[in-house]
Parts: structure tokens; sequence; C-alpha cells
């Protein structure tokens, strides 16, 4: 059942209350699994996203370097020369300053991308990380106490999808969340400013990652906002042998079911259908 959810992010701005949020995916890559090189240039990065404003994303979501399983890493200069000046231009964009239309997220696990894209006017970092591969992503955290994006994941994108094991997929998340929230709490960020997400495809075989959404309400036991990301992913090549070109269906209809049974934020490719979808599980659901 949808619920009015509100979520608190850098600078106290509070987003919503509202039933769901979407976040539009903004891939500033050459290399990502799904676009990867079709807004690899700044200008059109920025068009891209001023696009998915339009179709009623409520978060754009940046990022500099693919973590799709086996992804090359980036390094801090490159990722920054990708992200910087496209989140500088959205954030000036007319329709995003001003506080009233979308924001602007910055998705990397690195300590200096995610400060200087946070002083850049971003007010959400999407870590797949839980700030566990760069020492210094806790002080950014603690020192700019951004809306944050807790998620799962068993590694690194380069070796998470070899043979992934659990002793129960769904406890042993739950029992990481747990615990990184402890951590959040100590380095001061309020709980307010904090979503979970459970990590689709990141370390997860297909039976692992049906688990998670069979059970997707457990984790709303910890009170907070749920964060999911199912678009176009490999998971329906898994159950349903489609390419990636022939997914969209496939997320449309797993996002209207996990919307139905909780799940408050989407981050997607495909804005405008995905708004459609959530109107309709709100007026029915």
């Amino acid at each position: 059942m949808m619920r009015d959810t509100t979520w608190t992010v850098k600078g106290g701005r509070v987003l919503g209350p509202a039933p769901f949020f979407i976040a539009g995916i903004v891939n500033a890559t050459p290399d990502s699994f799904y676009d990867g090189g079709a807004h690899f240039d700044a200008d059109r990065a920025v068009a891209h996203g001023l696009k998915l404003a339009a179709e009623g994303a409520h978060i754009l979501d940046v990022g500099g370097e693919s973590t799709r399983p086996y992804a090359d890493h980036v390094s801090v200069l490159d990722e920054l020369g990708r992200v910087l000046p496209v989140i500088e231009t959205l954030v000036a964009s007319k329709g995003l300053s001003g506080g009233t239309g979308p924001v602007v997220s910055v998705d990397t696990y690195k300590a200096e991308v995610a400060a200087r894209a946070l002083e850049a006017g971003a007010v959400i970092l999407n870590d797949v990380s839980a700030f566990s591969f760069d020492p210094g992503l806790g002080d950014v955290i603690a020192q700019y106490r951004p809306g944050y994006v807790l998620m799962h994941s068993l590694g690194r994108p380069g070796t998470m999808q070899d043979t992934p094991r659990y002793a129960d997929v769904v406890e042993d998340i739950m029992a990481f969340f747990e615990k990184r929230l402890e951590r959040l709490d100590l380095l001061g960020l309020p709980l307010n400013r904090v979503v979970l997400d459970p990590g689709i495809g990141f370390g997860k075989t297909l039976e692992h990652n049906l688990a998670i959404l069979r059970n997707i309400e457990r984790f709303l036991t910890f009170g907070l906002p749920l964060y999911l990301g199912l678009s176009n992913k490999s998971l329906w090549q898994g159950l349903l042998g489609l390419p990636v070109d022939k997914r969209h269906n496939a997320t449309q209809a797993a996002t209207a079911l996990m919307a139905a049974r909780g799940v408050a934020i989407h981050r997607v490719h495909e804005v405008e259908s995905t708004r459609q979808t959530l109107t309709i599980v709100q007026e029915i659901a």
C-alpha cells in the first residue's frame, strides 16, 4: 500500500510528502549496461537530465562510473570530469534551482567525487559501497549530511558476481543494514536522511534477487523509505530471456508490484512511463 513519504536531504530540504519519488538515471559514462555512451558528452547528459525532469523525475541521479558487473574502474580525475559539469549545469538550470524542482543526486563511492559534487549542488549521495570502498567517504557524509542511499552490495563491481553466496539473502541484508545504520548514527547522520536499497543485481544471483523482491516488506521494518533499482536489469534476462532493449515491460510490471507493497523511491531509465505506472498504483492500491 502506498503511503506518503518524506526524505530530508542536504541543506535540510524535505522532499515530499509524496506517495512516490522517481530518480531518473543520468549516465555520464561510456559503458553503462543500458545506455552507456548515449549521454557521455556533458551537453547531452544535461539535455537528458532536463528531459527526465520534464517527464516527472523528482531526482536526477548523475553517475560517472558504471557499476555494472565487471565494469572497469574510473579514476577520481576522470569521474570528476564527467559528473561535475553535468551537476553544475543541472543545478543552475531554470526549473531545478529555487528549491521547488527536482534535486540532483551523485552516484559515487569516492570521497573526493562526493565532496565536490555536494559542493556543486547535489543534495543526495547514492553510494553502492555503503561507505566501505573509500575510507574518507564516512567523513564526507558526516560533514555534508546529504540525503543518503544506503545500498547493499556483495563486494566491488569487478568481482561481485563471482559466485555470490548467502546463508539467507534477506536475513543477511537485514543484518548488514542494521550494522551500517549504527555506523551512520555514529557519524551523526540523522535517520530521516537515509533510505535503504537492497541492491538488486549487486552480488546476487537470479534467485537472490527474486527472494529479495518476494520479501521486500521485511526491509520496511527499519521504518525508512525503500529505494529500488530494477530498471532494465539482467534479472529480466535471467527470468524471461529478455535482451537489454526488451526489458521495459518487465521493469514496469515489477515497479508497480513493488510500489503497491511499499517501495517509495524508484530509480529508472524511463521516467515518463514510470510516472504513469506509479500514478495508476497510487489511484488503485
